[in-house]
């Protein structure tokens, strides 16, 4: 097993390894590896639903998706799905996954099965570097906030009518009732390391300020997490994994493949409520 990082901030690239029949040693140093780097990617794998539940159950318990359209076969498996001709992608704005959640998702494992012949990249962003990369000031000051997450607005009684949900890829409407406080710097449970925990994709509002007083601040951390210093791309191919630590990174999938098709399999695993960071 060979690991070879994408980018200076986070992502690795690991070569020489078969998660279908993955050692406790190689599960131990792949797990090193995440926690490290955020994002692992590994390529040219033959995975069955099965061998993608297998390894998903290595890492914990299994989140079934609520809102997402599951393959026919195995309902541990979400489906990400655009057509040729569809106009918008699921997960075209910076996020992070289950942030709406009390106990926010661990981490997610998405498996391409088909791909554009270019295009159609993910882009994830180290929400750790960001925070270090910030003034004093402002650390202090965003320490004392929490945000409220929902999925509401995402997901909920407002997208009836959506592209997505018209057309099946999306659906479930009704169980879009996740509402969730998190400190919006949050220690990583494990590492201990601090990192930034907003988005614009569900984070509402910070605590005890409104929408409209909310929304400049929270561009603000958006477009100083997206700099490319603290980013890497991943590129897909049928066969390629790429896990990442929601609580460390957010992402963005790219759309730039109008008239090709982009299917792709997740699988989401449970997390645990998020601490607060302290000097």
């Amino acid at each position: 097993m060979q690991t070879h990082p994408l980018s200076g901030a986070l992502g690795a690239e690991i070569t020489d390894i078969d998660l279908s029949s993955i050692s406790d040693q190689e599960f131990a140093d792949l797990r090193d590896t995440f926690l490290d780097r955020s994002v692992i990617v590994v390529r040219n794998q033959n995975l069955n639903p099965d061998d993608h539940i297998a390894f998903a159950k290595r890492w914990g318990e299994i989140n079934i998706n609520r809102l997402f359209k599951p393959t026919d076969t195995h309902p541990e498996i979400a489906t990400v799905l655009k057509e040729p001709d569809q106009k918008l992608n699921i997960g075209g704005q910076w996020h992070t996954d289950h942030s709406y959640d009390l106990a926010p998702a661990m981490g997610s494992i998405l498996y391409a099965v088909e791909t554009p012949p270019a295009g159609g990249d993910t882009l994830f962003c180290s929400m750790g570097a960001a925070y270090d990369a910030l003034s004093d000031g402002m650390k202090a000051m965003l320490r004392g906030l929490k945000a409220h997450h929902s999925s509401r607005h995402a997901f909920g009684a407002s997208q009836t009518d959506s592209e997505a949900n018209k057309e099946g890829r999306l659906g479930n409407e009704a169980a879009a009732k996740q509402d969730a406080l998190h400190p919006v710097v949050i220690a990583h449970p494990i590492t201990g390391r601090a990192a930034l925990y907003a988005n614009s994709d569900f984070t509402t509002h910070f605590e005890g300020w409104s929408v409209e007083e909310s929304r400049p601040l929270l561009d603000q951390i958006e477009a100083h997490a997206t700099t490319p210093e603290f980013t890497c791309r991943v590129t897909w191919a049928p066969g390629t994994l790429t896990m990442w630590d929601n609580r460390a990174v957010m992402h963005k999938a790219i759309k730039d493949y109008h008239g090709h098709r982009r299917l792709m399999h997740r699988i989401t695993i449970e997390g645990d409520p998020l601490p607060a960071f302290a000097d």
